[in-house]
Order: C-alpha cells, then structure tokens, then sequence
C-alpha cells in the first residue's frame, strides 16, 4: 500500500518561495554591480574610437591643408617666373600699347601672388589651430586609454569576485528551490520575468504591495495574514507574503 505523502502548509509554501526571493535578488544585485561596470567599458573603448577617428579626420586635413600651401607656393613661383619674363619682354617693348599690355599682365600676377601668399597665411593659422586639436586629441586618447585599462582591470576583478559569490549564492537557491512546487516555480519565474526588478513575491508594507504600490483591502491583508492560501496583488500580480512572515524569514 503506498504512503501518502504530508502535505505542505500554505505558510511553508510562502516560505520556500520567500526564501527564493531573497536569494534572488542578492544575485540580482551581485548582476547590477556587473551590469554597470561592462556597460562603463563599452562606452570608454566607443569615446577611444571617436576620438581616434576625429584623431584621423584632423590629420587628413592638416594634410590636405599642406597639399593647399605647398600649390599656393608653386603657383607663386610661377607667377615669379612670369613676372621676371613680362619685365624683361617691358624692356624691349616698341610703342606704349604693348608697354600698357605687359604692365597689366605684371598687375595681374603681381595681384595673383598677394592673394596666393593671402592664402598661405590663412591656412597656416588654420593649420596651427589644427596641429593643436591634433594634439589635444592625441593627450585625451591617452588619458581615456588609461581610464580603459583601470576600468577593465577593475571589471576583471569584480567579475571573479562576484562569479565566485554568485556560485556560492546559487548552490543555496538550489537547494531553496525544491521546496518549492513545479506549479509555483512556473509562477515565480513568469512573475520575475514580467519585472525589471525581479520581485516576485511582494510583502504588504503601509496597506500596499511593496512590488506595485497598489492599496490592498483589509479583508485581503487578513486572508494573507491567516496563510490559508496563496494571493496575489489583484493590480501587479505579485504573490503576496505578510510583512510579520518576511521578517521572520530576513532574521
């Protein structure tokens, strides 16, 4: 004949299942610390990538800009080519129409040279402002470089520090979790699935549900209080736990 097999309270239940929740969520926490520190990482390396590729763009166009000076410079010395030539064909002009023609051309390259050497300048200042952010750039990737190296050294760190812990965490949520029925572990996983802070089970804290804030009628509280079946917030769907059950499970 087969043994028929205890039954378990409504209360031990709300234990075991309390008792999962507050595993939980000190995993979740050792999670958030790992969260951060990962997400910190990435947007130092994506700073590094921007600023190495603004790195890039600035020196492309200091290069550029010594293409602009070094054309301004030969078109100078070909205006100076043309200028000694017009000066010594003025020498031997014979009338003053040709005199007058020559002396424009000399106007022209004399004009062609002052805007030449203009630009020369302009871009020589532009240049320097540059070679300056250039330079800048080139201090900042050391410095957020520096940063990364902390950072990841740091996660590292924390990583194993943590991976530890959370192993050590998950042996005793292992062992919480086969008090708890098949048809409760469904519930609470759906439960903490469905909330980004992971509470599942909910403690009645000032009349309400501490996961939703909701106001729970004193005919609920009472029922919740006698243990004599599972409830959940009528709002949020949390299961319900009384606060005096949840303190007895902290100490």
């Amino acid at each position: 004949m087969a043994t028929k097999t205890a039954e378990i309270s409504v209360e031990d239940k709300l234990k075991a299942l309390f008792s999962v929740q507050l595993i939980d969520t000190q995993i979740d926490k050792l999670r958030a610390v790992r969260g951060e520190l990962p997400i910190e990482v990435k947007d130092l390396e994506d700073e590094i990538v921007g600023l190495e590729t603004r790195q890039k763009n600035i020196a492309k166009s200091i290069e550029d800009l010594d293409g602009r000076i070094a054309d301004f410079k030969l078109r100078i010395k070909e205006s100076q080519k043309l200028l000694k030539k017009y000066e010594e064909q003025q020498m031997k002009v014979k009338n003053n129409r040709e005199y007058e023609a020559i002396t424009k051309e000399i106007e022209v390259e004399g004009l062609d040279i002052q805007a030449s050497e203009k630009k020369i300048k302009q871009s020589g200042f532009e240049r320097i402002e540059k070679t300056t952010a250039l330079e800048s750039i080139a201090l900042e990737i050391v410095s957020r470089t520096e940063d990364l190296k902390l950072k990841e050294k740091e996660l590292t760190t924390i990583l194993e520090e943590s991976q530890i812990e959370e192993d050590k965490i998950s042996k005793k949520r292992n062992k919480a979790i086969e008090g708890v029925a098949d048809r409760l572990k469904i519930a609470y996983n759906r439960i903490r699935d469905n909330y980004r802070n992971g509470i599942a089970v909910a403690t009645i804290e000032r009349n309400s549900c501490s996961g939703c804030f909701a106001q729970i009628p004193p005919q609920r509280q009472l029922d919740i209080k006698t243990h004599k079946k599972i409830i959940v917030c009528e709002n949020c769907g949390r299961i319900l736990i009384d606060a005096n059950l949840a303190e007895e499970m902290k100490a």
